[in-house]
């Protein structure tokens, strides 16, 4: 019913002032350099984008900002528009088909947990509603929400309740429910894989799609991989993508989102802090960050031509 999404998708940073306020002049740097980079979409006010550290008024500026940059850069955007409070969801959601997005992402609620997965469709079904002629993407990432529900029982049972399900942005290792999902109903559905340290594996699985943080500011080294894969050249595909694994270490070490906030900077796009209760970067910590970066060779693998 919708058009697959293919290739790599951003999951963006939200741009912040170094006091902390959303910083939207800063979007369409962002939105270019993805561009120029071979990225084909950008993936707002999700877990890289800090969206439970937003408020909602900041979280519709944002994605109104997106709609329209994108547009001009010829990115897809899929807006996030999960949240604890389903009315706030619908919202999000609203707004997000009115500004022209592309397609939206809901994740399931955390506090308060759905124990099964018809409390989740429940929870779901009146958010994809919001935004009836956009695709919707259930958000499977279990490891941040504790929400761990058969993804293939909520593809399968929840197109009753929800006409416009599309698919999943599946962000769980569980490489046997990826492949029940991309089965289903004779791959119905479309299913964007969100480990960025694991995306070989979901290649050779059927994946065509994948949503991460590090396409941000790594997309050669992707680029690699999906031309290595798209060859036949495993030996190729696996080298670049340990270049993968070697760079998340590193960037786990130092605080993950504040790193990759960093290396945005080393390339000339601030992105400014996080927010509590994540940590921020001292000029020291940043000074060790691009060290250990440019020591191993992962920083010039990050500047390589991407086509």
């Amino acid at each position: 019913m919708f058009p697959r999404l293919t290739g790599l998708i951003a999951a963006t940073h939200t741009p912040l002032s170094p006091d902390g306020s959303l910083n939207l002049r800063v979007v369409e740097r962002q939105a270019e350099h993805l561009a120029a980079a071979g990225v084909r979409g950008a993936f707002p006010c999700g877990s890289t984008g800090e969206s439970h550290s937003l408020t909602v008024e900041e979280r519709l500026a944002l994605a109104r900002r997106w709609a329209e940059v994108g547009k001009r850069c010829g990115l897809a955007v899929v807006v996030h528009v999960g949240h604890n409070c389903q009315a706030d969801a619908r919202a999000l959601a609203a707004q997000a088909q009115e500004v022209g997005a592309d397609a939206v992402a809901a994740l399931a609620p955390s506090y308060f947990k759905p124990a099964s997965v018809d409390q989740l469709i429940d929870f779901l079904a009146p958010v994809a509603a919001a935004a009836p002629r956009l695709p919707f993407y259930f958000y499977d990432i279990p490891a941040m929400t504790a929400v761990s529900l058969p993804a293939a029982d909520l593809l399968e049972r929840g197109t009753d309740r929800i006409p416009n399900l599309a698919g999943l942005k599946f962000t769980n290792g569980d490489l046997v429910q990826l492949q029940e999902c991309l089965r289903l109903r004779d791959g119905a559905f479309d299913v964007l894989f969100g480990y960025d340290e694991m995306l070989l594996a979901a290649l050779a699985l059927g994946v065509r799609g994948a949503v991460g943080s590090t396409y941000n500011f790594a997309a050669p080294v992707y680029h690699r991989i999906l031309r290595a894969f798209a060859a036949g050249d495993w030996t190729a595909a696996r080298v670049a993508q340990f270049d993968s694994v070697r760079l998340i270490r590193i960037l786990s070490k130092f605080g993950f989102h504040a790193a990759a906030k960093a290396v945005m900077g080393f390339l000339g796009i601030e992105c400014g802090p996080v927010r509590p209760p994540l940590r921020p970067l001292s000029d020291a910590d940043k000074l060790a960050l691009r060290e250990q970066l440019e020591s191993t060779g992962l920083f010039n693998l990050m500047k390589e031509p991407s086509r």
